[in-house]
C-alpha cells in the first residue's frame, strides 16, 4: 500500500529533495543549518521506514523498491549541489564522483539480478559506509556556517572515508554480479 507510514516515510525522502536544494540558492548561515537539518530528518527517516516495515509487518513491493531510489536521488543531489556550489574542495570532488558512480553500478547490478531473480543484499561493510556518508554530507552541508570547528575539513574526511568504503562494497558488489552474470549469459539473436 503506498500510503502505509514506511512508504510516506520513503516518500518524504524524496519530497526533502527540493527543499534542500532550494536552500542552497539562499545566502547566509541559517539555509545551511536548515538544509542539514533537513537532510538529518530525511537520513533518520530512512533506518524508521525499514524497522517501522518490518516490526509493524508493513514490508511492501514498492518501499522495497522506492527505498534504495530514494536514498540514492537525496544522497546524489546533495553531493551535486556540494561540488556545484564550491562546499567542498576540488579534491573532494573525486569521492563525491567515486560515491555517484558507485551508485549508479549498484543500481544497474540490482536491475539485473532483480530480472534473473537473484537478490543482493546490503553487506554490514554497505551499511557502515552509508553511516559515515550520512555523517559526512550534513557536515559538508553546513560547512562554513559552524565557526566553532573545521567542519569542512571534518566533513570532507568523512566523504574521503565514505569513498573509500565505496570502491570496497562496488567491487564486493560487482564481482558478486558478475558470477550472476556469467551463469545467466544472454542467447544469441537470430
Amino acid at each position: 500500500m503506498v500510503t502505509s507510514l514506511p512508504n510516506l516515510l520513503t516518500l518524504s525522502r524524496i519530497v526533502v529533495i527540493p527543499l534542500v536544494v532550494g536552500l542552497f540558492y539562499i545566502d547566509g548561515e541559517w539555509p545551511r543549518w536548515a538544509a542539514c537539518a533537513l537532510f538529518v530528518a530525511a537520513a533518520i527517516t530512512d533506518w524508521f521506514d525499514g524497522y517501522v516495515a518490518r516490526s509493524l509487518n508493513l514490508v511492501s513491493t514498492f518501499g522495497r523498491f522506492l527505498d534504495p531510489i530514494a536514498d540514492k536521488l537525496l544522497v546524489v543531489a546533495v553531493l551535486f549541489m556540494l561540488v556545484a556550489f564550491d562546499r567542498v574542495s576540488p579534491v573532494s570532488f573525486l569521492p563525491a564522483l567515486v560515491i555517484v558512480l558507485r551508485e549508479i553500478l549498484v543500481s544497474g547490478l540490482r536491475e539485473f539480478l532483480a530480472e534473473v531473480r537473484v537478490g543482493m543484499p546490503v553487506s554490514r561493510l554497505a551499511k557502515w559506509k552509508t553511516g559515515i556518508q550520512m555523517v559526512a554530507i550534513p557536515v559538508l552541508l553546513v560547512g562554513d556556517a559552524a565557526t566553532f570547528m573545521p567542519t569542512r575539513q571534518i566533513g570532507e574526511v568523512g566523504l574521503w572515508l565514505a569513498a573509500l568504503l565505496t570502491l570496497v562494497t562496488g567491487w564486493d558488489y560487482l564481482q558478486s554480479g558478475m558470477c550472476h552474470i556469467r551463469a545467466h549469459p544472454t542467447p544469441p539473436q537470430e
